[in-house]
């Protein structure tokens, strides 16, 4: 199971644009990462929390539907994130490479 995240995310990795990804627990604390210490905490903890909202927006709207994928676009970075049941995989990108 590990070789296989690790394969995952050297193949992410590898994508033109990609500036890191990071796995995150469902309790919000980063497991694995391709970033600093600093920047990693901060993407985990805001990104995490972001999820946990947009989830429960989701549910809102239509209670038997639920958070698949999430895209976030900024004018620096495109931030996509995969929630899980138990992580969530964040990949920022550099949205004019």
């Amino acid at each position: 199971m590990a070789n296989e995240v690790e394969d995952t995310m050297k193949r992410i990795q590898s994508h033109k644009g990609v500036v890191g990804t990071i796995v995150v627990n469902s309790e919000g604390i980063p497991i694995k990462s391709t970033l600093d210490n600093t920047t990693t905490v901060q993407y985990a903890g805001l990104i995490s929390s972001l999820s946990d909202k947009a989830r429960s927006v989701v549910r809102d709207l239509d209670p038997s539907n639920d958070l698949t994928f999430l895209r976030i676009r900024s004018k620096k970075h495109e931030i996509m994130v995969a929630p899980d049941k138990e992580f969530i995989l964040i990949v920022v990108q550099n949205p004019t490479d």
